[in-house]
């Protein structure tokens, strides 16, 4: 016979092998024996232990009469065991007792055993066989044993878990949209435990599905009640959180189902497993944390403001530990690519610089590395010009054997890859097809890359062993390796190493001394990166010489990743002077050619966003129409709107480069309605009053005089214009005299022609001239169109007008 055992109740046992038919125990003291023992889970107790369990005061003979209590339940148990055969299921062992119960002959064991599996399985797994599980109970467990000692730890334990059962099932059901079934159970299960604050929101949750938005917040309400009169508490953050939301009517309250189908729910059962598995204080979950906000970032406006927000906090937080290693990880990781040359938040990139700058010499003393930053170099200067730099700002800081990129004009010849080639920069160029790699996107302004699993040991995309090849500006990188600082290989755990540049995947410390040391050098030039990145826009050469120390390490250390990342930065400080759109086209072509064979979707949409800019300065629209398309296909795919932000107002720009003035003015104010919410405030404010101005000054009309116009950023370049529009020359002259040196960004040229047309417009030939000398390089461009926005006509013209 096979014995069950119950005890989520009243104790009782049955046969198994017959129907369920109920074993008789005779009396309590039978039945105490027998549920200590289940208690044991089959461990053996003691004699002794047992009487000081059944009584408080023992009887004298209270030894025998615990063995007659044994011997009339086995009797039940095993009722056709011979006479004088050895016990199978209670047996005598050592001192004491045990029961060698089956692992499913107890319905407590069974119980637990369905609930943990029941963790593991997706809700329409989890919820029949958390139902099946409560089915068990039939009461308190150890029902009538509830006072004693030996009971009192096992029946708090199994009731807690009890009460977890019972709120995973009504996420269960709530997770396959069945949130009706879940408030009746719910209601129940708090009128006994109204301290739960995870069984208040799910019913909250649950009433708000079927439609009673007003219960949900009564719901709240009245736990926030119980709380505070009862205990003195207030609700969590969960709570408070969860009644805004129904206030907000949030769309992520919908059913999962409803939202997402599967996917969604793959999701809630991913993120429900990390938050169960992995403690509230891991060191991992800052790292995991990054990666989700490089992902956030791609999802649009509001996304994007939380990324950046919540990235200074991770740094933050990263740096408390006092661990530089975990710090660099957790800032580089965020290797997001950013196609707009104007911080958003010069604050919070300071901040990142400054950590990562702090992270950089930490990491150096630690190893006994050199130090990346330069002697008396101060922080870069977000903040706007004040005026001419010095000759030593100017000039670049040379790395020793590094030539500076802008040095030299970039030579393309033998930068063919298979399937990419790369096109002279001032020729048209065939576009290039079917190289949208599998990978995840971009967003266009600022999207993380990742190279695709398996793709990031071969064909790196820098040059091999001996081989030479040619980096952006033309500056030819030879084949040179250090000794110990070997190509990132299969299986690195380098950040970037295994192809994604994921941080949690770094063994830095194990291994080879010259492992540690790629390991270290993979590190810091992604903290470069993020400094070159961080600093765009700035006069200080710090970001210029960050960008290059990084591409140099990525180049030696042969990871496409990491490249990707530097050559974000090489293009963000590529802006030193007026005319570099040829270089900034080279460095597209490359990204493109890279990003294409090792799946960086992300890079490969910024490849092509940089080549549509520096096709547009340099009048190819052809080229250009094919960057932009080939960027929405795969922000399409990927499903990253914030790609069309840009396509839209190259659209814009494109009509206005081509003389279809009033087109172009309504495509530009289409245009600007996608900024709104976009979360870049850095490019919207601003945009669209300068490139209307660009419009009427590129047709020789005056500028707009409405005093409404918010001119951002842009105020000082178009005050002299606006004044002149409203017939104030001296105070337009006085203007022009305080307007600043251009920042170094896209809209270098543009805004020095704007300087120009109010310096002829009042005569002022020392500004005619510097604006003269300035404009120079970028002869052969379209004012502004570098910047894939807006025009002023080609340089060439300004040029002649200021006296060239």
């Amino acid at each position: 016979m096979r014995v069950g055992f119950g005890v989520l109740g009243p104790v009782v046992a049955w046969d198994r092998d017959a129907d369920g038919r109920a074993i008789a125990l005779k009396g309590p003291r039978h039945r105490a024996v027998l549920a200590r023992l289940i208690v044991a889970r089959r461990r053996v107790v003691p004699v002794s232990r047992l009487v000081e369990d059944l009584w408080t005061a023992p009887p004298p003979r209270a030894v025998g009469a615990v063995r007659t209590f044994v011997a009339a339940l086995r009797r039940a148990l095993e009722p056709d065991r011979p006479p004088r055969a050895p016990a199978r299921l209670l047996v005598t062992e050592g001192p004491g007792y045990a029961l060698r119960a089956d692992a499913d002959a107890v319905d407590a064991w069974r119980f637990e055993q369905d609930v943990a599996a029941a963790a593991t399985l997706p809700p329409d797994g989890a919820l029949p066989r958390l139902e099946e599980a409560l089915g068990r109970w039939r009461g308190p467990a150890y029902a009538e044993f509830a006072d004693e000692g030996w009971a009192r730890g096992e029946r708090s334990r199994l009731a807690e878990l009890r009460l977890h059962a019972v709120e995973r099932q009504a996420e269960a059901r709530l997770a396959l949209g069945r949130a009706a079934e879940a408030v009746p159970d719910l209601e129940a299960h708090l009128a006994e435990h109204p301290w739960r604050e995870g069984a208040w929101r799910a019913l909250a949750l649950a009433l708000y599905r079927t439609g009673r938005q007003g219960d949900a917040l009564a719901v709240l309400r009245r736990a926030r009640t119980l709380l505070v009169e009862q205990l003195g508490l207030d609700p969590g953050p969960e709570l408070r959180r969860l009644e805004s939301d129904i206030l907000a009517q949030a769309p992520h309250l919908a059913p999962a189902t409803a939202r997402g189908g599967g996917a969604a729910q793959v999701w809630a059962d991913a993120a429900a497993a990390y938050d169960r598995t992995v403690a509230s204080g891991a060191r991992t979950r800052l790292e995991s944390t990054v990666g989700l906000l490089r992902d956030l970032s791609m999802t649009g406006g509001g996304g994007l403001l939380t990324a950046r927000r919540q990235r200074v906090a991770a740094v933050a937080a990263a740096e408390e530990l006092g661990d530089p290693e975990l710090t660099a990880r957790v800032i580089g990781a965020y290797d997001v690519p950013a196609i707009w040359t104007r911080l958003d938040d010069p604050e919070q990139a300071a901040t990142i610089v400054a950590a990562a700058e702090r992270t950089l010499a930490a990491l150096a003393a630690g190893l006994e590395a050199p130090d990346d930053r330069l002697p008396g170099v101060e922080p870069p200067d977000h903040g706007e010009p004040s005026g001419q730099e010095t000759d030593q700002e100017s000039a670049d800081h040379e790395v020793p054997g590094h030539e500076a990129p802008h040095h030299r004009e970039p030579d393309h010849t033998d930068h063919e890859t298979t399937g990419h080639r790369t096109p002279d920069p001032g020729t048209s160029e065939p576009e290039v097809t079917g190289h949208e790699a599998p990978g995840r996107g971009a967003t266009a302004y600022e999207a993380p890359g990742r190279v695709a699993p398996g793709h990031a040991d071969t064909g790196h995309g820098a040059p091999r062993r001996g081989a030479s090849g040619h980096g952006v500006g033309g500056r030819e990188v030879t084949g040179r390796w250090v000794s110990g600082r070997e190509a990132v290989g299969r299986g690195s755990s380098a950040p970037g190493g295994d192809g994604r540049g994921a941080p949690g995947h770094s063994t830095f410390g194990r291994g080879t001394a010259g492992d540690a040391v790629t390991r270290h050098d993979a590190i810091r030039a992604r903290l470069l990166a993020t400094v070159a990145v961080e600093s765009r826009g700035g006069h200080s050469g710090r970001g210029r010489q960050a960008a290059r120390q990084a591409e140099e390490i990525a180049r030696r250390l042969d990871d496409p990743a990491l490249l990707a990342f530097a050559l974000n930065g090489v293009f963000m400080q590529s802006f030193d002077r007026a005319g570099l759109a040829p270089r900034r086209d080279a460095t597209g072509a490359e990204l493109i050619a890279l990003s294409a064979r090792h799946g960086l979707v992300a890079f490969e949409v910024l490849g092509h966003l940089i080549r549509l800019q520096a096709r547009s300065a340099l009048a190819d629209f052809a080229s250009a129409d094919r960057h932009a398309a080939a960027a929405e296909r795969l922000g399409e795919r990927h499903e990253r709107p914030l790609v069309r932000v840009f396509t839209e107002w190259y659209r814009a720009l494109r009509l206005a480069a081509t003389g279809r003035a009033d087109e172009a003015e309504a495509a530009y104010r289409d245009a600007a309605t996608r900024l709104d919410g976009a979360g870049m405030p850095g490019l919207e404010r601003g945009l669209l009053p300068l490139a209307l101005l660009c419009l009427r000054v590129e047709r020789g009309r005056p500028a707009p005089t409405d005093p409404e116009l918010d001119w951002g950023p842009y105020a000082p370049w178009a005050r002299p214009l606006v004044l002149l529009a409203r017939d104030r020359r001296a105070e337009a002259a006085a203007a022009l005299r305080t307007v600043p040196e251009p920042p170094r960004d896209l809209l270098l040229e543009a805004l020095w022609c704007l300087t120009g047309r109010a310096a002829i417009a009042l005569g002022d030939r020392e500004t005619m001239a510097r604006a003269r000398t300035a404009l120079a390089p970028a002869a052969a461009e379209l004012a502004g169109a570098g910047s894939g926005l807006l025009t002023l006509g080609p340089v060439s013209r300004h040029l002649d007008d200021l006296g060239g």
